[in-house]
Formats: C-alpha cells, sequence, structure tokens
C-alpha cells in the first residue's frame, strides 16, 4: 500500500495534488464514488448571517446514510463494519499513513475531496489514543482540515475509530477565526502558543494556535481531563475536534457537547429536521439530506439545535477555568 508521506517526498507534490489523483482513480474504478462526487453539483446551500460569523446550510440527500445512522450497541451488532478492509467494497483502495491508519476515499461525500482515515484495527472511536496521529496526519494533510467526531457526537461507526477530512476552504470556521479571534478572550499567550475562548459563536470554542506538538498535545490532553471529570458517566467527555496547518501552526478547535442529537431528530411529522450534529457542522456547515428540512430550517432552528447539544455556559466557564489554572506550566 502506498503511504501519503512517501508520496509527497518521492513525487514533490503536495498532499492536496496527491489526494486529487486519488479522487479522480476511485471515479474512474468505483461508480458510486462517481455518481456521488457528480451529485456534489447539485447540492443547494443556504446562508445565515450572524454577527461576525454565518452557518451554510447544506442540501445533500447522499447523506442520509450518515445522518440516520443507528449507533446503539445493538445495531452496530447486528451489522459488519464499514470500515474494516474485509468488509469494503473490492473498488475501495486505500493510501496508508504510517501503520495504524489508511486514507480512503469517502463515498458519500460532502467536500470534493472527502476523505475518511480509518484504523488498520477494529478499535472503539477514542480521541485521546489517537491525539498525536490527529497532529501528524493534519501537518501531511496541509490544505485540509481534519476532523474528529466523537462515539455520541456525530461518528457513524462508533465502533471502529477514525478521523475524516475536507478541504478548509469550503469550511466557514477557516475563513472566519483569523477575524473572531481578535474579538474573543484570550486565555493564554505563550512564545509558541495561544490559547482562546469563544462563547458567542453559537457552540462553545476552545482553540489553539501552537507551533509546537508537544504544548500541542498537553493543551488537548488538559482539555480532555477536566471534561472528562465534569462527564465522568460517558466512555469519553461529548466533544467535537477540527484541526488544520498553516503557516507552521497546528489550528486546533474543540467542542465541548452535552448532548449526541437535538430534539428535532426525534419529533415526528412536520416538526421534525432531521439533523446530527457532527464536527462538520459545528465548523459552520450544517448538512440536511432531506429536501423538507433544508426548505424549512430556520435561522432561529439553527440557534436552537447548538443551544441544544453544546454545554451551557457555566459549565464552559468552569471548564476554562480550570484549563486557565493549569496554564502556567507553559509560562
Amino acid at each position: 500500500m502506498a503511504q501519503l508521506l512517501e508520496l509527497i517526498r518521492d513525487t514533490n507534490k503536495s498532499a492536496i495534488q496527491i489526494l486529487q489523483v486519488f479522487v479522480e482513480s476511485q471515479k474512474q474504478n468505483w461508480p458510486l464514488v462517481a455518481a456521488n462526487f457528480a451529485g456534489l453539483e447539485n447540492v443547494e446551500v443556504k446562508h445565515f448571517q450572524f454577527d461576525g460569523f454565518q452557518i451554510k446550510v447544506q442540501f445533500n440527500p447522499e447523506r442520509m446514510l450518515s445522518t440516520s445512522s443507528k449507533t446503539d450497541k445493538e445495531s452496530i451488532a447486528a451489522r459488519p463494519c464499514f470500515l474494516c478492509s474485509k468488509n469494503r467494497p473490492p473498488e475501495q483502495v486505500a493510501i496508508g499513513f504510517g501503520k495504524q491508519l489508511e486514507i480512503l476515499v469517502n463515498p458519500f461525500p460532502i467536500f470534493k475531496l472527502h476523505f475518511t482515515i480509518a484504523s488498520t484495527n477494529h478499535v472503539e472511536q477514542r480521541f485521546l489514543p489517537n491525539v498525536q496521529a490527529f497532529l501528524e496526519l493534519t501537518q501531511a494533510m496541509e490544505g485540509f482540515t481534519v476532523l474528529y467526531n466523537g462515539p455520541e457526537c456525530g461518528a457513524s461507526a462508533p465502533d471502529h475509530f477514525h478521523f475524516q477530512a475536507g478541504e478548509s476552504n469550503l469550511l466557514p470556521i477557516s475563513e472566519e477565526f483569523e477575524r473572531l479571534k481578535r474579538g474573543n478572550r484570550k486565555l493564554f499567550s505563550g512564545d509558541n502558543t495561544t490559547v482562546y475562548v469563544f462563547e458567542n459563536y453559537l457552540r462553545k470554542m476552545i482553540s489553539f494556535e501552537t507551533s509546537s506538538m508537544e504544548e500541542g498535545l498537553e493543551l488537548i490532553y488538559t482539555f480532555y481531563r477536566h471534561f472528562q471529570a465534569m462527564q465522568p458517566e460517558k466512555v469519553e467527555p461529548m466533544m467535537n475536534a477540527l484541526c488544520s496547518w498553516k503557516n507552521g501552526k497546528w489550528v486546533i478547535h474543540l467542542f465541548p457537547r452535552k448532548a449526541h442529537r437535538p430534539s428535532y431528530y426525534f419529533a415526528s411529522g412536520k416538526e421534525q429536521i432531521l439533523i446530527s450534529p457532527g464536527s462538520v457542522d459545528f465548523a459552520g456547515l450544517f448538512i440536511t439530506p432531506r429536501r423538507e428540512d433544508f426548505d424549512k430550517m430556520t435561522q432561529a432552528d439553527v440557534v436552537d439545535i447548538l443551544d441544544q447539544v453544546c454545554v451551557n455556559q457555566d459549565t464552559f466557564l468552569e471548564l476554562t477555568e480550570k484549563i486557565r489554572n493549569d496554564l502556567s506550566r507553559f509560562v
């Protein structure tokens, strides 16, 4: 199996160039991928403008399987794992990343270049054991944002560890961050690392900019440790994470959550909006696989959906204060 870092080194091409060729190859050899990527030309998008940022809503019927996936233990046990190599379609090939990860073209895309990066082993979706790989992969995939959905936070295969990745420039958060960070609370600033807190972004968010792998890892561990103590009943704290690499720095966004799906998901009839927020939605791109949901979703619905799944202000302030108290080690 070809390895991404070796391909970058041997061809002197960027990750985006290599992965563009990879997607085109899969389109030629896998009819499902060809059809679904062609379908991206017909997706519809509408925009809701807020104070200094926007939320895009995408109508993408090919995402129905992911949005409506059953993630309870009984449903998972009753189906073969679609990320295990033995169960994948014969047309689906991989590019390796190290010994533990395989880059796969996502056959149900949101982005023009959309990948699932799956573990070579069938292990459960857990963030902490894979944080270093998260940063290493992001650095290698410059131009992409690497996404992590927790097992109760948008992962459609919580039984098999995986990241996703798509082009950074298609996510509103990528273009908004530089502007927004100037007006938000700075929790810490050091030689290598700056930590920001976002309380008024509809979703609560803690963001790091760092040129130091060591400090980036320590900050994520600190967030995880404190938030896990606040949700001791969970297998891991409810969270989504995004990471990109630009100008020699990682930009890491962490979103603490309190719920998997909003009440709209479970409503019936006209009250239902079939939306299951994951990292893409938290990055500012809401995905709706049904036409009726896309048409009827309002700006007020967006606000309510995020309010239902994000931690409240008191919890967020408690969490950020615990993190702030630990940051003295970076001075």
